[in-house]
């Protein structure tokens, strides 16, 4: 049976008696973190520079920070109400310092998009791994302790402990050990707020060597808001549910766009007349695949388990059982209200939610026979941030070997999608995006780095529309990407590929898509916005009202940012009077009554954009 501690400092010395003093640490990605035990860790390795402490892990969170003085006055009460206690990471403020001891290293395969760039150590120490691949890592490397945040429950007197959030790659680990293969202690930290799963994480205390069970060491689950989802992504999330199969199986990684899919999906199932119309809007010239309600319903086996599942689920999309099963994850992460609703789930409605190893998700090897028979007419939708004309995708890196976030299980899902029958991989991708210089495309002629390569091309998914690139010829596959591209870089791209004489010199871009602008996106989404079937929050939102009209007004104020003549005409709208509906947002932020220039000219500017969120 474990060790009980209750103080974090007492179960460090413990696992230092268990291990010695080099300690190879595997930390669980995302919310799955036992934070005060790792913060003991890391401050005991601080202060003892004989101990040699390696920390694996992927995903470590951490509160937003804000970057200007507006986006403080916004997420300071944000960040005060949703994330309360919840304890920072000591190892994650030292490496934004650069003051990492010496003895300590922190090697991560996944990071939160975009928040390790620049940082040279983080950079230098980050692996790039398919998800499957990070436990043998760990292993080779020599890992002696597991720390992870657990459920705890006692029935009958026995004592349960469930991996919850992740069983990722602990089960994997484990599986490892119980084989003889691997040799470490498994420590963990309860925590009231985190959902008991049932399946292959829950545990017999058994299993652990020590375990961290205070109420001074419970805190507030990490719990991200759900962000705005915009026409862009609506588009994109109707265009990728015009391909979902009914009976088939379904696979949605990280993003917004996954929320956009989920509810087009829904409206699908619940409205499917209205769907059809706006399938009719969006994609006037062709009719999508697949638009009838799911009689049979969905199987969901995702190695990311979020909200919109539970739409999903409550919808009756997702229905088809295996195993006793709808859904088989391998980790979750979301807002409050996504745990508390696993947490009031009655057991036979969380037992409909299996999470398991990643192995199990994200691979088709061990029992495959069984997964083929669950995983028919599979459709695995993952977000992409670049993508070639030749059908590269782009989603982890830069071209210059900066890492933005990671391979994770992308690769995995596209080979799935080739090695089971009916299957298809499906990238979804914001056609362009802002920068200082104003707005690029993200389709390009060619890229000095590859996530997916171009001979594993399937299908792509921008908000104009479906490029299906399997099996394509090249030729094919470039007009396939130029039809869905913005048509302000569809010529110069064209000519490019023409240049390269991978594109016949007389090729010319079908009329029906030379009409691929914003404009004709929010016209065509303008009736099922107005009639609430594409709302901001499909799944509901921890922001206020107020808060919910100031991140669009803000981030009109960050895109005019990047232009002084937008910046100047938002001042000047802002300084002409408003009407009263603006004062709440603008008490809000503390604006409503300005004593200083620079609160003037700040109230003058979101008094203006305010003005321009509700056009």
């Amino acid at each position: 049976m474990p060790r009980i501690f209750t103080d974090p400092a007492a179960i460090v010395d413990d696992i230092i008696r268990e291990n010695g003093s080099r300690l190879v640490v595997g930390l669980p990605l995302g919310l799955g973190k036992a934070n005060h035990i790792v913060n003991a860790l890391y401050r005991r390795a601080e202060a003892d520079r004989n101990l040699d402490l390696t920390l694996f892990s992927a995903l470590t969170l951490e509160k937003p920070r804000p970057s200007n003085e507006l986006e403080k006055r916004f997420i300071t009460p944000v960040i005060d109400r949703l994330f309360g206690d919840w304890p920072d990471l000591d190892y994650a403020a030292a490496l934004h310092k650069g003051a990492l001891p010496p003895n300590v290293k922190v090697t991560e395969f996944f990071f939160l998009a975009g928040k390790w760039l620049r940082n040279s150590y983080a950079q230098q120490h980050y692996i790039a791994a398919n998800y499957t691949h990070a436990a043998s890592y760990i292993l080779d490397r020599g890992l002696n302790v597991i720390t992870q945040l657990v459920a705890k429950r006692v029935v009958n007197g026995e004592t349960r402990y469930s991996l919850s959030s992740n069983t990722d790659t602990t089960l994997d680990l484990l599986s490892a050990r119980a084989a003889g293969r691997a040799s470490f202690k498994l420590v963990g930290q309860v925590n009231s707020q985190l959902p008991f799963m049932p399946g292959a994480g829950d545990l017999p205390a058994s299993e652990f060597s020590a375990v961290l069970d205070s109420p001074a060491t419970d805190f507030p689950l990490f719990a991200p808001p759900s962000e705005p989802v915009s026409d862009t992504k609506y588009a994109i999330g109707l265009h990728a549910a015009g391909l979902i199969k009914d009976g088939g199986s379904l696979q949605i990684g990280i993003g917004q766009t996954g929320d956009a899919l989920a509810q087009s999906l829904i409206v699908r199932h619940r409205d499917n007349a209205r769907f059809r119309e706006i399938a009719a809007r969006l994609a006037p010239d062709r009719a999508m695949a697949e638009t009838a309600p799911f009689a049979t319903g969905l199987y969901g086996v995702s190695e990311m388990v979020f909200e919109a599942f539970l739409g999903l689920i409550r919808a009756g999309v997702l229905k088809r059982e295996i195993d006793g099963a709808v859904l088989h994850g391998a980790f979750f992460l979301g807002p409050q209200s996504f745990y508390r609703a696993l947490r009031e789930m009655t057991p036979d409605e969380r037992a409909r939610i299996q999470m398991t190893a990643v192995s199990f998700t994200n691979e088709l090897y061990g029992d495959e026979a069984a997964k083929r028979r669950a995983r028919v007419d599979a459709r695995f939708v993952n977000n992409a941030m670049i993508a070639t004309l030749m059908g590269t995708a782009i989603s982890d890196g830069l071209d210059n070997g900066q890492v933005v976030s990671g391979v994770g299980g992308q690769y995995n899902f596209v080979t799935q999608a080739f090695a089971l029958e009916g299957a298809r991989s499906i990238l979804t991708l914001e056609s362009t995006r802002r920068e200082k210089g104003g707005v690029v495309s993200n389709i390009r002629w060619t890229y000095g780095h590859a996530t997916i390569p171009r001979h594993l091309r399937d299908i792509v998914v921008t908000e104009y529309g479906v490029a299906d690139l399997r099996g394509k010829a090249d030729a094919d596959v470039i007009a396939a990407m130029l039809n869905v591209t913005d048509s302000r870089f569809q010529d110069q791209l064209m000519r490019q590929a023409i240049d390269a004489g991978k594109l016949p010199r007389d090729h010319r871009i079908p009329a029906a898509h030379c009409d691929n602008t914003p404009t004709r996106i929010a016209a065509a989404l303008s009736p099922a916005c107005t009639a609430g079937l594409l709302p901001s929050f499909p799944f509901g939102s921890d922001f206020t009202e107020i808060e919910q009209r100031l991140i669009s007004a803000l981030e009109i104020l960050r895109d005019a940012s990047r232009s002084p003549l937008a910046l100047i005409r938002l001042l000047m709208e802002g300084l002409r009077p408003g009407d009263a509906s603006v004062q709440p947002a603008l008490a809000r932020m503390g604006l409503d009554h300005p004593n200083t220039f620079s609160d003037r000219l700040y109230r003058a500017l979101l008094n203006g954009a305010l003005k321009e969120s509700k056009k």
